[in-house]
C-alpha cells in the first residue's frame, strides 16, 4: 500500500490540472494525479492550424482565483520570453497551439503528476474510511478522489466502425491522412467542423478534388459572444441554475446553445473570404459544397468509399453523397468511468442513468460525509452551459479545493450581477441585499 494522500485526481486534462495547480501551495495537503499516457496532451488530433481558443487567454488555469499564481498563462508568456511580443500581436484569443503548449509548461512545473499510469479502480474501504485507488504504480489511499478523465468522441448510430478513411474528427492531426485528388467529406456544423472544413479547402493534407460539409443546423451559426450571454458564464449565473426545475434545465441549455457551440465569427469569415477569393475572383471549379439542415440517416461502404445518405429536416427530402473520406466532427458524449464500477452500488444515478452530482461537484454515494468523491465535465445538466467549458475551471477547481479542505481557504465571494436571474427580488434593495447574501455565505 502507498502512501496516504488527501486527494488523488484521476486523468490529466485541463480541469484535473486546475486543481492541481492551485493544490500546490496548500500547506499539509497532500495531492497526486494519474493519466494513462505518457505525457500531457490536450486534444493533439485537433491541432490543425490557424485554430483559436473561443474563450480569453485569462480564463487560464488559476488566474480567475489566484491571478499570482506561478501557472497563470500570463507568467507562462513571461517565463517563454514572449510577453511583449504576445502583447504586440493584439490577438483577443490565442491559438490551440499556444494554449496547448501552455498546459504543458504548466504540467511540466508540477511534481504531483504521475504520467504513464492507469488507473483501474476506485473503491472506498470503510474501516480505514479512506478511498482505494488501483493503479498500475500500486494502491494508494486518500481522504478525497475527483474524476476527470474527460469525455468520449461520438459517433452517429449508423457508423459502425473506424478506418483510415472514415474516422473521428479529434484523430484528425494523428493521423495526417492524403486527401489530394479525393472527395471528403465532413459531418458537423460546429467549430471543430468549420476548422476542418478550413484547412481541407486550403490544401492542408493535400488539394481535394470535391469537399462537403454536412450540418444539422439550419445554417452554419456564429458562437452567441454577446455581453449578457457571457453572463451565462459566471458563478452567480450556475447558482442560479441550479435552483431550476430539470426540465426547466433542459429548456434553458437547447436555448442557449450557441453560446458554447457556434462558430466564431473569425472563422466563419475566414470560410466565406476562402470561398469568394477561389470561386469569384480566381473563378476556379466550384469544388465545396455545404449542406445545413441535414442529417445522417444511413452510412453504407462502397468499393470506391463511402455512400452517405442524407435527410433533409426542413423539406423532408434526401441527398446521396458518395466520398472517398467522412470526417466526423461530431463532439463527445459523457460515459460512466469504468473506474468506477467497485463504487457503482453506493453511487446514486440519475433518470439519465448517469451518476447524481451534487451542486458542490461531489458525487452523491452511500459514505462518510466527510469523504468526497468529485467529478468535473460530467454535470451540464445540472450546472449549466459553462460545465464543460474552460471558462469557469479555476473557479470551480478553487471550490472543490474548498470542499476538501473543509474551508473557504480561496475567497469566491463576488459582488452582485447586473442581472438578478430569479424571481422574489424587490428592486429597490436588491443590490444591497445580494452583496450581503454574498458576504454571508464567503
Amino acid at each position: 500500500m502507498k502512501e496516504q494522500l488527501d486527494f488523488i485526481g484521476i486523468g490529466i486534462g485541463p480541469f484535473n490540472l486546475s486543481i492541481s495547480a492551485l493544490a500546490q501551495p496548500l500547506p499539509d495537503f497532500r495531492t497526486r494525479f494519474f493519466e494513462r499516457k505518457p505525457h500531457f496532451a490536450w486534444h493533439p488530433g485537433m491541432l490543425v492550424p490557424d485554430c483559436h481558443m473561443q474563450t480569453s487567454f485569462l480564463k487560464d488555469l488559476v488566474s480567475a482565483v489566484e491571478p499570482c499564481s506561478p501557472f497563470s498563462f500570463i507568467n507562462y508568456l513571461v517565463q517563454k520570453k514572449k510577453f511583449y511580443r504576445f502583447l504586440t500581436t493584439e490577438m483577443r484569443t490565442v491559438s490551440r497551439d499556444e494554449f496547448s503548449d501552455y498546459l504543458g509548461w504548466a504540467a511540466d512545473n508540477m511534481d504531483n503528476l504521475s504520467f504513464n499510469v492507469p488507473v483501474y479502480a476506485v473503491d472506498f474501504d470503510d474501516q480505514r474510511q479512506r478511498f482505494i485507488v488501483e493503479t498500475q504504480d500500486g494502491v494508494w489511499q486518500a481522504r478525497h478522489v475527483c474524476v476527470g478523465i474527460g469525455k468520449q468522441p461520438y459517433l452517429p448510430e449508423c457508423v459502425s466502425n473506424i478506418t483510415d478513411d472514415c474516422f473521428h474528427a479529434s484523430e484528425m492531426n494523428l493521423r495526417k491522412p492524403t486527401l489530394a485528388g479525393k472527395t471528403i467529406t465532413v459531418v458537423g456544423g460546429g467549430q471543430s467542423g468549420a476548422d476542418l472544413f478550413l484547412n481541407i479547402l486550403r490544401g492542408e493534407w493535400g488539394d481535394p478534388a470535391h469537399i462537403n460539409w454536412v450540418s444539422r443546423r439550419n445554417n452554419f451559426n456564429a458562437l452567441d459572444e454577446a455581453p449578457f450571454a457571457n453572463e451565462y458564464f459566471t458563478p452567480d449565473y450556475v447558482t442560479s441554475f441550479l435552483g431550476l426545475e430539470e426540465n426547466t434545465k433542459q429548456g434553458m441549455l437547447t436555448e442557449q446553445k450557441m453560446t458554447s457551440d457556434g462558430i466564431t465569427a473569425e472563422s466563419l469569415l475566414a470560410i466565406y473570404r476562402e470561398l469568394y477569393h477561389r470561386f469569384d475572383v480566381l473563378r476556379q471549379p466550384r469544388n465545396a459544397i455545404l449542406l445545413p439542415s441535414r442529417s445522417l440517416t444511413a452510412l453504407y461502404q462502397t468499393g470506391s468509399g463511402y455512400q452517405l445518405q442524407l435527410h433533409h429536416k426542413l423539406d423532408n427530402g434526401q441527398d446521396l453523397l458518395q466520398s472517398d473520406v467522412v470526417i466526423f466532427a461530431t463532439g463527445y458524449r459523457s460515459a460512466r468511468p469504468e473506474v468506477l464500477s467497485p463504487m457503482h452500488r453506493r453511487l446514486s444515478v440519475s433518470d439519465e442513468g448517469s451518476y447524481q452530482i451534487n451542486p458542490d461537484f461531489t458525487l452523491d454515494w452511500r459514505g462518510p460525509g466527510e469523504n468526497h468523491l468529485f467529478a468535473v465535465n460530467s454535470s451540464m445538466q445540472q450546472h449549466g452551459i459553462a460545465e464543460p467549458q474552460l471558462s469557469l475551471m479555476a473557479w470551480r477547481s478553487a471550490s472543490i479545493l474548498n470542499r476538501a479542505l473543509g474551508k473557504e481557504y480561496f475567497d469566491l465571494s463576488m459582488p452582485p450581477s447586473f442581472i438578478e436571474w430569479r424571481s422574489g427580488i424587490n428592486p429597490t434593495t436588491a443590490s444591497h441585499d445580494k452583496m450581503t447574501r454574498d458576504s454571508n455565505t464567503a
